[in-house]
């Protein structure tokens, strides 16, 4: 039988993503796509939903939520992230700066708000966990509630068979350890790069940026409208950032290679309205 490894890239779950959500994809088109996927993508997927347990979640919030990793500032971040080099992918050249800044570029060209435009450059910083030693499927892959059922709609949700979670009986009700209309604040998603890069920038961003941040792969309920009888009013309204970045988040890898000295002045002052010199990761 053939091993497979998970995704040989960060990337190449930014394209699974892209394509899995699609403008337009019909219901068939799904299915033939998420049957079809590549085997790497698959074996993503199913490690992914058999080790994100409830109990892990809570470990990872608990270590990471001390923020006693390092102290480097936005820009520094990024160039750090920067050293998460794959030579296997030879599918895309463009630098993690880059792949930030095309992003925060598209934004920039709508006329976004400046914090949303920033929202937009560090998103994805949480990834610097790989840097930490974190396996894939604790970093990227569409987040999703721990301690209550899982959704249908979540990508291979049949994978979910192998998690620990399945054998408790309240993790699999409707509520399971919370209630209605509790509020998304405190419902516990799968560990990722999205609640790690809310945790460290929290204290210095709008609320808005706030919920972009921290929800934005969580693609069961901002793109299927799943888990809403968990979210509160302030939710409801928020949901309408999550789903104006998310085009931007998908669809912004086919734009033009920026050009990142010429980029970094105008971006270095747009951070420093909002952060630091130093934050704690």
């Amino acid at each position: 039988m053939t091993s497979y490894q998970p995704f040989s890239s960060l990337e190449q779950w930014d394209d699974f993503v892209s394509a899995r959500y699609q403008p337009g994809k019909s219901e068939q088109q799904f299915r033939q796509f998420t049957k079809d996927a590549h085997p790497s993508v698959i074996e993503f997927y199913r490690q992914n939903h058999a080790y994100q347990t409830r109990e892990l979640v809570m470990v990872k919030k608990r270590e990471y939520g001390k923020l006693n990793r390092m102290s480097m500032g936005i820009w520094e971040a990024m160039e750090y992230l920067n050293t998460l080099v794959d030579v296997s992918d030879p599918d895309t050249d463009l630098s993690q700066i880059q792949h930030l800044l095309q992003t925060a570029e598209a934004c920039r060209r709508d006329n976004r708000p400046d914090w949303f435009i920033l929202a937009g450059l560090v998103h994805d910083l949480g990834k610097i966990l790989c840097l930490f030693g974190e396996p894939q499927w604790a970093v990227v892959g569409d987040t999703f509630p721990t301690g209550c059922a899982w959704s249908e709609k979540i990508v291979y949700p049949d994978f979910f068979e192998a998690n620990p979670d399945r054998s408790n009986a309240r993790f699999q009700t409707r509520l399971g350890v919370y209630q209605e209309g509790c509020g998304l604040d405190r419902v516990d998603l799968s560990w990722g790069h999205d609640e790690y890069a809310y945790l460290v920038t929290r204290d210095y961003l709008p609320e808005e940026a706030q919920y972009i941040l921290r929800y934005h792969s969580f693609y069961p309920w901002h793109h299927e409208g799943e888990y809403d009888y968990l979210c509160n009013d302030k939710d409801r309204r928020m949901l309408y950032w999550v789903k104006e970045f998310n085009g931007y988040d998908l669809y912004s890898k086919g734009e033009g290679r920026p050009v990142v000295e010429q980029l970094r002045p105008y971006y270095e002052e747009l951070i420093a309205r909002y952060f630091p010199s130093s934050i704690r990761w």
